[in-house]
């Protein structure tokens, strides 16, 4: 499996916007699906976007609308742009290739005012 590291994670004001990176030291195009994954404190993680190698996304219903996964072949690069982010966002997001089995350090994503 491709090393994935994430970053872009900081702290910003409820409403704000945020884009996560996800880079990897190889091709992602062999991936079938590359997915950011969130955990709170305390709290399980959760899946909140994937994306598929034909491009095709997946959200979870609480990032919906608000969320945008995305990828560059050429930077070898998915990203996360979050928008309209509330505090319950609060969490380190991973990025990460299903099924997993190692993670990351992840980026800390903390909303407050």
């Amino acid at each position: 499996q491709v090393p994935l590291v994430e970053s872009g994670g900081g702290l910003v004001q409820p409403g704000g916007s945020l884009r996560l990176s996800c880079a990897a030291s190889g091709s992602i195009f062999g991936f079938y699906v590359v997915a950011w994954y969130r955990q709170a404190p305390g709290k399980q993680r959760e899946m909140v976007a994937s994306i598929k190698r034909n491009g095709d996304t997946n959200y979870a219903d609480s990032v919906k609308g608000r969320f945008t996964i995305s990828r560059d072949n050429g930077k070898n690069t998915v990203y996360l742009q979050m928008n309209s982010l509330k505090r319950e966002d609060t969490a380190v997001y991973y990025c990460n290739v299903p099924p997993v089995t190692i993670w990351g350090q992840g980026t800390q994503v903390t909303v407050s005012s």
